[in-house]
């Protein structure tokens, strides 16, 4: 028994020094949002809508729309604000871009619904050249915002719109000096189930990026150390 309640020490030392996750960056739009800006369709490859950043740690966020699209900031999941745009067409696209540098383990959480006319399914895609970007996950479907379902309004939050994507086992996102996510509209379906139409909107809230600092050599060494000094200490006990 003793020899299990020390190995359970040495690894709970361990896990200490790498479980701690920090917030890199967090948009919560209610001081990054863009007001209400009508930009024409974007030329060619496209223009992205201009970039702002979160409210907690550093980083970018944009939009990019093939057709001519108005940006506003209704309210969010909870609060007074969110990132709301209309005129969508399969493509189109958020982003969101923050440096990794230090950290591992990414975890991206973020709340998003649609007008029923508003698109209907999504995908979320990661890339770290901001050029080349891989799906996570299968398409998603997002919650039309709209009876029966909870109504996004500036006081109360509902989880039922709330996704969490966890990235740790994309080992490029790591010790990265630029990621960038996409959430891209993945189908003409609109969230009622019928077709999206030029006025129909989709919006995002609280854009979560967190993810555990990476473990400096010294600190690893001596946490291991440390769990091992107390093996051997309680293995000497009579």
């Amino acid at each position: 028994m003793k020899k299990i309640v020390s190995l359970t020490a040495v690894f709970a030392t361990i896990s200490l020094i790498t479980a701690r996750a920090d917030t890199l960056a967090d948009w919560t739009f209610e001081t990054s949002q863009p007001g209400v800006v009508t930009l024409p369709a974007a030329p060619g490859a496209g223009v992205a809508f201009s970039s702002f950043s979160p409210e907690i740690g550093s980083g970018t966020a944009s939009a990019l729309h093939t057709g001519a699209a108005t940006y506003s900031s209704p309210a969010g999941n909870g609060s007074s604000h969110s990132f709301s745009v209309n005129t969508w067409a399969v493509g189109d696209y958020f982003q969101f871009q923050v440096n990794t540098v230090g950290f591992q383990n990414l975890t991206v959480s973020y709340d998003q619904t649609s007008s029923g006319t508003g698109p209907g399914l999504f995908n979320f895609a990661y890339s770290t050249d901001g050029i080349n970007f891989s799906p996570f996950g299968s398409p998603y479907t997002v919650l039309a915002n709209a009876t029966p379902n909870p109504v996004w309004n500036a006081t109360t939050s509902s989880s039922l719109y709330t996704l969490t994507d966890n990235l740790s086992s994309i080992i490029a996102l790591n010790n990265a000096p630029t990621v960038y996510f996409r959430v891209i509209d993945a189908s003409t379906n609109s969230a009622a189930g019928g077709t999206v139409a030029a006025g129909g909107t989709d919006r995002l809230d609280n854009f979560m990026v967190s993810a555990a600092p990476v473990p400096e050599p010294t600190t690893t060494a001596l946490g291991i150390l440390g769990g091992l000094a107390c093996l051997v200490a309680m293995r000497r006990r009579p």
